[in-house]
């Protein structure tokens, strides 16, 4: 597997659903991003509904930067109603056909030849393994895509999948807050098998909401802040790389210093009492 960045750009936010960054705008952050480590962006066909591969497309052929010095990663089957798609209702398409479509229009949208990463976005009760690893496996065969991998699945559909063809990656919700993917076998799947944890929503709740369980947090971070010579972002992030499963966030920032706090986590090793302390302000009570 080509490998990502340690710290993954998550470009959800920079077109329609966010910033609305002109192709200038665009440029300069992708270009950043590089400079910094960062050369790894993860989309998903339905981001803007259905624009924000095109936007960024339009950007990183623009700025003229080496194929080879990105990794792009993409997801395909949400389908939902819209501007752009005439969807009578939110659904999952995970047809051989559907597959090979969206991973081709991917292609034309973020005018590269090839994927490195290609995800199914979310299980449906309907997928059908057999049809998703065809579709696969001649996208591969074809080198439109390198690695094939999931996004929001539980182990036992890793597992229908990946008994049909090799699973290299599951995105996942896993962060301080969210942290159930310790409990349920998930990166314990992922540890055992090798398969790459990538974390969405890795702040968690933390500064969106304020509660018992966010103003304990705080309140930890806050000395710990101190003694790390840290901000609160960068410790939660290196939270997540304490994990021996080499988790890997996706920032959904589009903020400059932001993504230079992001990057300080990968100096920092939280000593291991830390990293109790944070999980003992999470639930409330110490670990069992």
């Amino acid at each position: 597997m080509k490998p990502t960045s340690k710290i993954i750009i998550g470009c959800m936010s920079w077109g329609k659903w966010g910033k609305q960054f002109s192709t200038q705008e665009a440029i300069d952050l992708i270009q950043f991003c590089i400079e910094n480590g960062n050369t790894t962006f993860d989309h998903a066909d339905l981001y803007g509904d259905y624009t924000t591969e095109t936007e960024f497309g339009k950007a990183f052929k623009e700025s003229k930067i080496e194929r080879e010095l990105v990794h792009l990663i993409t997801k395909c089957g949400i389908q939902n109603p819209g501007e752009t798609r005439n969807n009578k209702v939110k659904h999952y398409n995970y047809s051989k056909d559907y597959i090979i479509w969206s991973a081709e229009q991917s292609l034309k949208n973020l005018k590269t030849d090839y994927l490195d990463t290609f995800l199914i976005h979310r299980p449906s009760p309907l997928m059908i393994p057999d049809e998703i690893a065809e579709a696969i496996l001649e996208l591969q065969e074809s080198g439109k895509i390198i690695d094939f991998g999931v996004s929001n699945f539980t182990p036992f559909q890793v597992d229908l999948i990946a008994d049909k063809i090799p699973v290299k990656v599951n995105q996942i919700e896993f962060s301080l807050t969210q942290n159930s993917a310790m409990l349920n076998g998930t990166l314990d799947q992922m540890l055992q098998k090798e398969i790459q944890p990538m974390s969405w929503s890795p702040l968690g709740s933390v500064f969106r909401v304020e509660t018992d369980q966010t103003k304990k947090i705080k309140e930890v971070l806050k000395t710990l802040s101190e003694k790390y010579n840290s901000t609160e972002d960068t410790l939660l992030l290196s939270w997540l790389f304490k994990h021996p499963a080499k988790v890997s966030p996706v920032i959904g920032t589009t903020n400059k210093q932001r993504i230079l706090n992001a990057n300080k986590a990968l100096e920092i090793d939280l000593e291991l009492e830390d990293w109790f302390l944070l999980l003992e302000a999470s639930k409330g009570q110490e670990v069992d």
